[in-house]
């Protein structure tokens, strides 16, 4: 099997795939991710755990509907050219 463009675009789709399924609640908050309402004040930065909350409640927010487009692409791909 080759290292083609096509299989790095389908290992990103998968990535963000798995971002997108994570759950708060049943997952995140296990591990030691819970969701934190605290404000933080002026110039102060957030943390990496923080942004990469952030990160993940953006994706699953943003990515949900283009998701399903790529995925049937992906597939479709998939069926036709093996």
């Amino acid at each position: 099997m080759a290292f083609t463009l096509y299989s790095l675009i389908q290992a990103a789709v998968l990535c963000v795939n798995a971002v997108a399924v994570l759950h708060e609640e049943r997952f995140l908050s296990k591990i030691g991710w819970r969701v934190d309402h605290s404000i933080g004040g002026f110039g102060d930065e957030p943390g990496i755990k923080v942004q990469l909350m952030n990160l993940i409640r953006s994706v699953r927010t943003v990515m949900r509907v283009p998701l399903i487009g790529v995925n049937s692409v992906c597939i479709v791909l998939l069926l036709l050219f093996g």
